[in-house]
């Protein structure tokens, strides 16, 4: 497993495009870590092959406790840079790029099965700079604390009925923890959710869609 640093690399016309995300975890000194590869900017994760992987098959495969596949999953962002990216690997068939690694705390419960994975702010070790377009919805999730977490991609891992436009009602379904809220607004100008010393923290609600921490001191909006 190839962590190359590679020159930045840029994709615009991200919004709802789908791919799937493969994580290969392994122990790590508080917890958990995980590998992750997307298959996005090399295929749109064909429902064929993404149906057919097998889990421990990839975990003996690739020498690792266990395999999480995280997805389908559909863009809400526009435009992304990565600064740091991988080599691909073959997943039985189905090509995919290191993009990150995931420090998984101790005692999240990946399945879900005990409520202890979601609303959870996890650390994830990337370079990346996200880009909303102005005058296109903006969902996010607000904290206690005033934290912001934007919302950077949906998941048809437990509702495959969700869409782009089923996310402006979201927040009803949502069980949110006590003084956070949903929120959709629609921006005058460009937001920018940039990581910080290659680190974004993100939370994942209970239909596993993904929220990006826009953070403090950077700059949220650029001028066309």
């Amino acid at each position: 497993m190839s962590h190359t640093t590679k020159a930045p690399r840029h994709l615009s016309g991200l919004r709802n495009a789908r791919y799937g995300e493969i994580l290969l975890i392994s122990p790590d000194e508080d917890g958990l870590k995980a590998a992750v590869y997307t298959t996005f900017g090399l295929n749109d994760c064909p429902p064929e092959r993404w149906n057919a992987l097998d889990p421990r098959a990839l975990a003996e495969q690739f020498q690792v406790p266990m395999v999480f596949l995280n997805g389908p999953r559909f863009w809400t962002i526009d435009e992304v840079t990565a600064f740091h990216w991988g080599d691909t690997a073959m997943f039985d068939g189905l090509e995919a790029r290191w993009v990150a690694e995931v420090r998984i705390p101790a005692g999240i419960d990946l399945t879900g099965a005990t409520g202890k994975k979601f609303y959870v702010d996890t650390t994830v070790k990337r370079d990346t700079e996200y880009v909303l377009s102005s005058g296109k919805p903006v969902h996010t999730l607000v904290a206690p604390v005033d934290r912001t977490y934007v919302l950077q991609a949906y998941s048809h891992t437990v509702d495959d009925s969700q869409t782009m436009d089923s996310l402006a009602s979201l927040g009803r379904r949502l069980q949110l923890p006590q003084g956070w809220q949903y929120q959709v607004h629609v921006p005058e100008d460009d937001l920018v959710v940039r990581t910080v010393a290659g680190d974004a923290h993100v939370v994942q609600d209970e239909l596993e869609n993904t929220y990006m921490l826009l953070a403090h001191g950077a700059s949220p909006v650029r001028s066309r």
